[in-house]
């Protein structure tokens, strides 16, 4: 580390690590955010199979372009 603090400088060594956090940060509130969204697509479709009605939930998460097969 004290080697690639001397060849960057000290203070580009901390603003990458400070940006790699934040972008950590990021990842994680998008895959809470993400994951909220199909437990609540669940949730719904429980109380319309439950109800009685008939209803889809389509999580935009899993449609076909974004399923890597």
């Amino acid at each position: 580390m004290k080697l690639v603090k001397k060849l960057l400088g000290e203070n580009e060594v901390e603003a990458v690590l400070q940006r790699l956090d934040r972008l950590t940060d990021d990842e994680a509130r998008t895959t809470a955010a993400q994951t909220l969204e199909v437990v609540h697509g669940l949730v719904q479709n429980i109380r319309v199979v439950m109800g009685g009605e008939q209803m889809h939930y389509t999580c935009p998460l899993l449609t076909v372009d974004r399923l890597s097969l």
